[in-house]
Parts: C-alpha cells; sequence; structure tokens
C-alpha cells in the first residue's frame, strides 16, 4: 500500500517541487515586464516631445519622409511614428529580459540569440535611413547640375542614379543583416553592372546635344584665330 501512495505523491511532490522553484522567477518577470512597460512609455513620451521641440514633423515634410511613409499607408506623424517604434523596441527588449528572468535553459538560449542579433538589426536600420537621405540629395544634385547643362535625360539619369544607391544601401543593409550573403552579393552585382550601363548609355545619348552645342560655341567664340592661321604664307 505504501509503494502505491509513494508512486502516487512522487511525482506530486516533483511537481511541487519544480513549481516552488518557477514561482519567484515567474514574479521576477512580471515585475520586470511592469516595470519596462513604464519605463518605455515614459521614453516614448520623452523622445515625442524632444522631437516636437526641434520641429522633427517640419523637417520630415521637406525632406520627403512623411510622403514615403504616407506610401506604406502609415498616417500618423513621424515623430509619433518614432515614438511608436522605440517603445515597442523597449517593450521587446523587457519581454527579451523577463523571459530569461525565468531560467529555462531552451527560453534562454532563444533570448541570447535575439538579443545578440538586435545590434545587426539596428545597424541595418541606421544604414537604410541615412541611405535613403544621401541617395534624395545626390539624386537632387545631379538633377539640378544635368538640367542646367541642357541633357534631356536629366530627370531619368537622376532616377537611374537614385535607383543605384538605394540597391547599394539595401545591399549594404542585407549584408549586414546577414540574409544569404552570397544571393545578395550575386543580385547586388548583376543589378549593379546592369543600371551602370542603362546610366551610362542615357548619359552619352543625352550628352550628344549638349557636347554640339558646346563645341559650337566654343568655334564661334574664336573665329579671328582660324582666320590668322590661313593668312600665314607658307614660308
Amino acid at each position: 500500500m505504501m509503494d502505491f501512495l509513494n508512486l502516487i505523491f512522487e511525482p506530486l511532490q516533483a511537481v511541487f517541487q519544480t513549481f516552488r522553484v518557477f514561482l519567484p522567477n515567474f514574479l521576477a518577470m512580471l515585475v520586470i515586464m511592469l516595470l519596462g512597460i513604464l519605463v518605455a512609455w515614459l521614453i516614448k513620451f520623452i523622445v515625442v516631445k524632444s522631437l516636437h521641440a526641434v520641429h522633427f514633423d517640419s523637417w520630415s515634410d521637406r525632406m520627403g519622409f512623411t510622403a514615403l511613409i504616407r506610401k506604406g499607408d502609415v498616417w500618423s506623424r513621424p515623430s509619433a511614428m518614432l515614438g511608436s517604434i522605440t517603445f515597442w523596441f523597449l517593450i521587446i527588449l523587457t519581454l527579451m529580459i523577463g523571459l530569461g528572468a525565468l531560467k529555462i535553459p531552451a527560453i534562454d538560449s532563444l533570448v541570447e540569440q535575439v538579443v545578440g542579433y538586435m545590434p545587426r538589426a539596428f545597424s541595418a536600420a541606421v544604414i537604410l535611413i541615412v541611405g535613403y537621405v544621401v541617395a534624395g540629395f545626390v539624386s537632387q544634385g545631379v538633377l539640378i547640375a544635368a538640367v542646367n547643362s541642357g541633357y534631356h535625360y536629366a530627370k531619368l539619369i537622376a532616377g537611374a542614379l537614385r535607383i543605384l544607391l538605394m540597391v547599394l544601401i539595401l545591399a549594404m543593409a542585407m549584408e549586414q543583416l546577414q540574409i544569404a550573403p552570397s544571393i545578395v552579393l550575386a543580385a547586388f552585382s548583376i543589378i549593379f553592372g546592369g543600371i551602370v550601363a542603362a546610366l551610362s548609355i542615357s548619359f552619352g545619348v543625352g550628352g550628344i546635344e549638349a557636347a554640339r552645342r558646346m563645341i559650337e560655341r566654343e568655334t564661334a567664340e574664336k573665329p579671328d584665330a582660324g582666320k590668322a592661321k590661313d593668312e600665314i604664307d607658307p614660308l
């Protein structure tokens, strides 16, 4: 009879011991989550107020960020969007820390992988944002210079250059994320080469007329030089 009772109570005792060890860790996770949510909300509030103070929304309108996020069907202001991104980033980080407090080996391994990957994701996001701004500046500058020089395909050249830069930036971001590096490199080489070839052809075709006008202008400005050369008698 005692053996039968031991068969029943020993598993229950093991479960109770496991629960007694797990309960403090679970309470620690809840406390971490509550504090993390409060801190994330406070930081979001500070970020949004700081962006409003420096007129970030107006700057985003001028730089084209607002139009870009509108195309993605996001209708909140850029400052509010960055505040939300900051909030959810901190919530995810808090969740990772809270899960780590449970001290479960499988979860610890998953949390370690996610936390180790987050710096790569952050740097890739920075590359995309900065690259988008740089590509816009360079494309606009090339467009103005090409129009002033009289190129017929100025808009095409500027657009092709912008696409070329965005492809380069996207490849850099994907390389940072370690997403199929060999495939990304091969695809980037093919796309980069094709865009460069198309850009060279369009630049050459569009520059023919401008080059002709430059030559005609240089020739018209120096008519006396040709006459003087003709008037010299050979010895």
